[in-house]
């Protein structure tokens, strides 16, 4: 089970329409959401991984100790939702270099996966692997092995592999279900609120029962929170993809949470 930890103003859909500079002009809430995510994953004695932007772990320190606190893995999302794609391997060495700093600094434990912004690595720009590898990062979870029109690799492999070397960087992919000769996502993100829900739980079931696998989910912060401010200027298709079943998320990771076993990306695929 995995958390992205940002705010609804960051995604990159907004990003031509909220810029970075006025990110510190915008009322965060993603406090409160955490709140209620640590509780939900406390029902049933959960344990996810939180990948975390910099920009809000300098921000809310408190919030990110409690995540570890309640015993999470802290791991990093880059520092302010930059893609890979649009970074040079010297930007992005930064970028993945100071968050990590601060996140082992204000949680007081290794910093071991990464997730790109937007599951921005693909297969253009797979430099940015021997990047986190030297970087210090042991795996990373950016790949999704899907077509889709913003991101996606549909050729790479749907399971955890090494993308430098034998024994470096560990690429977990999001879930995906094999049908119909390609790649559906089975992962989470909008798909997950798109869906109905039994349809999820058929995909993870089976992907459970007949290949024998864990799978990666993750959802965002915001995706719980149907009372955030409405973004205006957007086209109906981003405003159908970020705003729809926000009300019945929430129940819905909590019958995730009921339904399957979870745990941490570090406890499955490091251990």
């Amino acid at each position: 089970m995995t958390i992205d930890v940002e705010d609804y103003f960051q995604v990159s859909a907004f990003a031509p329409h909220i810029p970075r500079e006025a990110w510190t002009t915008i009322p965060c809430r993603v406090e409160s959401n955490i709140d209620r995510i640590l509780a939900l994953l406390n029902e049933e004695g959960t344990k996810a991984t939180f990948f975390t932007l910099g920009w809000i772990a300098e921000r809310y320190p408190a919030m990110v100790r409690r995540i570890v606190t309640e015993g999470h893995e802290l791991a990093s999302h880059g520092w302010a939702h930059y893609r890979v794609t649009d970074q040079k391997p010297d930007e992005f060495r930064e970028d993945i270099s100071r968050s990590k700093a601060l996140l082992e600094d204000i949680g007081g434990q290794a910093v071991l996966g990464y997730r790109a912004p937007s599951f921005s690595i693909g297969r253009h720009n797979q430099w940015a692997l021997n990047v986190l590898e030297e970087a210090g990062y042991r795996y990373s979870s950016s790949i999704y092995p899907i077509q889709h029109d913003h991101y996606g690799m549909p050729d790479a492999p749907r399971f955890a592999y090494h993308p430098c070397s034998d024994k470096g960087l560990l690429e977990l992919p999001i879930t995906t279900m094999r049908l119909f000769r390609r790649n559906l996502p089975a992962g989470g993100g909008g798909y997950f609120r798109l869906w109905p829900y039994p349809i999820s739980r058929w995909f993870l079931q089976r992907l459970n029962r007949l290949e024998r696998r864990s799978a990666i989910f993750y959802f965002h912060p915001w995706e719980m929170d149907h009372e955030q401010p409405r973004q205006t200027g957007i086209s109906m298709k981003t405003r159908f993809r970020h705003y729809y079943n926000l009300h019945r998320m929430e129940a819905r990771i909590a019958a995730l949470t009921r339904d399957f076993k979870w745990d941490r990306m570090d406890r499955i695929f490091l251990e």
